[in-house]
């Protein structure tokens, strides 16, 4: 099985670590992991304001903020995944992505916000759910 694994540096992002280690069926040596994260872009005027070089070093160190300590979870649980970092929206670059990579699962922490939170706020999980053909698993 393809699976993404997408990642926003929440704690929620390290629990998704602990529950794919703990389960045999995610365990299988068939089972490919690829972890992804995407860095919201800098926009309009702001990203003006900086060179090329300056933006992408930001966006390389914002990525491996959040990537970083998954590498180190994934190696420590004896799970082996390829990286990924994109600039965009994440919800659209997470659907893009599974779409393109031909994936089966996508696996997403879920913060567990209210009804009515998602509603006022949306939420990049309610919007992959929403948008990809994938299926997706949220761990909470």
């Amino acid at each position: 099985m393809n699976i993404l694994v997408a990642a926003d540096g929440s704690p929620y992002t390290l629990h998704m670590a602990d529950y794919l280690a703990a389960h045999p069926t995610w365990r299988d040596p068939g089972n490919t992991f690829t972890v992804m994260t995407v860095v919201p872009s800098v926009m309009g005027r702001a990203a003006a304001m900086f060179d090329k070089t300056t933006l992408d070093e930001y966006y390389h160190d914002e990525a491996e903020t959040v990537v970083k300590p998954l590498r180190e979870a994934f190696a420590a649980r004896g799970l082996k995944a390829r990286y990924q970092s994109l600039v965009g929206q994440p919800a659209e670059e997470i659907t893009r992505f599974a779409a393109q990579g031909s994936f089966d699962l996508i696996v997403m922490g879920s913060h567990g916000h209210s009804a009515f939170g998602n509603m006022v706020l949306g939420s990049v999980a309610s919007k992959v759910l929403a948008q990809c053909k994938v299926p997706v698993l949220l761990v909470r």
